[in-house]
C-alpha cells in the first residue's frame, strides 16, 4: 500500500509534462516531494517500523552521503558514491525505508552543498526510487549474505543507474531544451510524440553519461556489498524485538521465578 502510494506520487511528478499542457509549478513539485516524505515518516513511525534506532541509521546514511557529495558534488562521470548506501539500505530494510534513505540523503546533501532549487524535488523522488527498487529486489532475501544477494543488488544498481538519470532528465528536458527542434519539449504534444522526443533526447544527451553511473553502482556493490550488507543485516537483527506471550520452559538460563508453573 505504501509503495503503491509512493509510486503514484512519483508518476504524477515525472509524467506530468507528457500529459499536461505545461510543466508542474515549482511550488507543487516541492510540496509533493516533501509531502510524500513527511507522510511516509509519519506512517512508518506510527506503525513502529521507523523506531529511534532505524531513524538514527537513516540520519547516519544521510550524513555520510552529504559528506560524500561535498567531496564529489558532480561525481565521476555520471557515477556518485552516494547511491551505494541507499541501495544497500533499501535491500536490507525494505522498499519504504529505501525510499526514505534516498530522499532524505538527497535533501541533506542538497542543504550541505547549496544545491537547493527547482530541480530538488525531482532529485529527491528519483533517489528515493533508487532505494525503493533495491528494497523490492531484496524482499525475498533471507539468511546470511551470499553472492546471490550481491548479484541481485548489482542488477538493481545497474537498472537504477539508468532509471535515475532518465527521471531527472525530465526536468532538464522541459527546462533547458524547451522548443529545441527534433527532441525538445513543447507544450501540447501528444503522449506518443512527447515520449518519442524524450527518447531521442535521452539517447542523444544522457545515455553514455548514465552508463558511468550504472557501471559505478555495479562496481561498488561487487567491491563493498558483502561487508556492508552483512553489517546492515546484523544491525537489523538487533533492531528486532520479539515479545513472547510466556517464557519457554525449555529455554536455558531462565530464572526459576519466571518459569510458568
Amino acid at each position: 500500500m505504501r509503495v503503491g502510494a509512493i509510486a503514484i506520487a512519483g508518476i504524477a511528478l515525472f509524467f506530468w509534462p507528457f500529459v499536461a499542457a505545461d510543466t508542474p509549478p515549482a511550488a507543487t513539485s516541492i510540496a509533493l516531494s516533501l509531502g510524500v516524505v513527511a507522510v511516509l515518516v509519519f506512517v512508518e513511525a506510527s506503525t513502529r517500523r521507523l523506531d529511534a534506532r532505524r531513524f538514527a541509521l537513516l540520519a547516519a546514511i544521510a550524513a555520510i552521503d552529504a559528506g560524500l557529495r561535498l567531496v564529489l558534488v558532480t561525481g565521476l562521470g555520471g557515477f556518485s558514491p552516494i547511491f551505494f548506501l541507499i541501495l544497500a539500505a533499501g535491500y536490507v530494510y525494505g522498499p519504504s525505508y529505501g525510499f526514505l534513505a534516498g530522499s532524505v540523503a538527497l535533501l541533506a546533501s542538497a542543504v550541505a552543498t547549496g544545491g537547493i532549487g527547482p530541480w530538488l524535488p525531482y532529485e529527491m523522488m528519483g533517489c528515493g526510487f533508487v532505494g525503493l527498487v533495491a528494497g523490492l529486489a531484496g524482499l525475498r532475501r533471507s539468511g546470511p549474505v551470499s553472492w546471490r544477494d550481491i548479484a541481485v543488488l548489482a542488477v538493481a544498481g545497474a537498472i537504477t543507474g539508468f532509471a535515475y538519470g532518465a527521471l531527472l532528465d525530465v526536468w532538464d528536458w522541459t527546462t533547458f531544451y524547451r522548443g529545441t527542434p527534433g527532441f525538445g519539449w513543447q507544450p501540447g504534444l501528444s503522449l506518443g510524440a512527447a515520449l518519442g522526443r524524450f527518447g531521442r533526447f535521452y539517447v542523444t544527451t544522457s545515455l553514455v553519461y548514465d552508463t558511468f553511473r550504472a557501471a559505478g553502482n555495479v562496481l561498488a556493490v561487487i567491491v563493498l556489498g558483502a561487508p556492508v550488507l552483512a553489517g546492515l543485516t546484523r544491525m537489523r537483527s538487533r533492531f528486532n524485538v520479539v515479545v513472547l506471550d510466556r517464557p519457554v520452559r525449555e529455554a536455558p538460563g531462565l530464572a526459576a521465578s519466571v518459569t510458568p508453573r
